[in-house]
């Protein structure tokens, strides 16, 4: 009896799956990505693969010699994460061949994300790709599909209008503090975290009139460079945190583990402001700042769905846009399979 060919799947869980609560347990913060990569490196019949990590998804695209390998994965990644199988089982997203193929596509669009039309997923998709690369663990097929993913993503942006009158999570962060304080020039402004989150939503302030800033990361060297892009002060994380009661607005991306801003810190803040408002904006996953922080009079507290259902609103010129940029995709999807079919026989990653 014959092997049964290779396969090309995807196996993962997103935004359209899974509540927040969920992709935070299966989110790869700290060393969990780089363990991940180990463990499925370790399968000598996984032939390729490459992951794709955001505060959105978490999904593992492979190539598996046999069907069986794709549920022992599974099992790995629920074990790794903690999650009951049974829950997993639930909210996963799992698909194959020219199915995968065209979930890709969508995702390196910006046709699958939350606020449809945003441009951040296709640097994301890329950085996944080289750094599969880099460690080896793509072949002929993943190689040629990620290669005309970011290909296709071009053309959809270029022959439909899903990008015009785009909008991100960090404008609509923005603008809602605008909603709530009025005139952000009055506002002092903490940023928690200094990567490329937190650069977008300090642009994002400063375009609408934030003048006070402040810096604040894990790394205090990070801090300073960001604080100095604009014009604001750098402290160390601790410090903030500390001090939370000087600041009117705090917008947390970090990549820490654990609760950076907890209840008991948010209250100590408030008994020291008396009536004035204190706005958290939580762009981190795991989220930075507690849920309960959201109990406390005078406080609010956005994570990354609230922001994304306000977006919700106002997208109906890319909405209608969908139907277009998908068929397109799907076009592009069929003619990808019909090239990498042949090529699922490829070589296996090396040990």
């Amino acid at each position: 009896m014959s092997e049964p060919p290779p396969t090309l799947f995807l196996l993962g869980a997103s935004h359209h799956t899974a509540p927040l609560a969920l992709r935070e347990k299966l989110a790869l913060a700290g060393g969990k990505l780089d363990a991940l990569r180990g463990e499925l490196h370790s399968f000598a019949d996984l032939r390729e693969f490459a992951v794709l990590n955001t505060c959105n998804r978490v999904e593992i695209y492979g190539v598996a010699a046999q069907p069986e390998t794709v549920a022992r994965l599974q099992a790995s990644f629920c074990a790794m994460n903690q999650m009951d199988p049974a829950v997993f089982e639930q909210i996963r997203l799992h698909l194959h061949g020219p199915d995968a193929i065209q979930h890709l596509l969508e995702v390196a669009a910006g046709v699958d994300s939350q606020m449809v039309g945003e441009t951040e997923i296709l640097g994301q998709v890329k950085d996944a790709y080289a750094a599969a690369q880099a460690q080896g663990t793509t072949g002929p097929v993943l190689n040629r599909i990620f290669q005309k993913t970011f290909q296709a993503a071009k053309h959809v942006r270029t022959h439909t209008a899903i990008g015009e009158g785009q909008i991100s999570v960090a404008s609509v962060a923005v603008d809602l503090a605008l909603k709530i304080f009025g005139d952000l020039q009055l506002c002092h402004v903490l940023m928690l975290g200094a990567g490329d989150i937190g650069e977008k939503t300090a642009r994002a302030f400063r375009s609408r009139g934030a003048v006070r800033m402040t810096v604040a990361s894990r790394q205090f060297q990070h801090a300073e460079d960001l604080a100095r892009g604009f014009a604001a002060a750098a402290v160390p994380l601790a410090e903030a945190t500390a001090g939370l009661s000087e600041f009117d607005i705090a917008v947390c991306s970090t990549a820490a583990p654990e609760r950076v801003v907890t209840q008991a810190m948010a209250a100590a803040a408030m008994r020291r402001r008396a009536a004035r408002p204190l706005f958290f904006i939580d762009l981190a996953l795991p989220r930075n700042i507690a849920p309960d922080v959201a109990s406390l009079a005078n406080v609010f507290l956005y994570n990354l769905d609230d922001l994304a259902k306000i977006a919700e609103e106002n997208v109906a010129l890319r909405q209608a846009e969908l139907g277009r940029a998908r068929a397109l995709l799907a076009e592009k999807a069929g003619a990808l399979w019909g090239q990498v079919e042949p090529r699922m026989g490829g070589n296996r990653l090396p040990e």
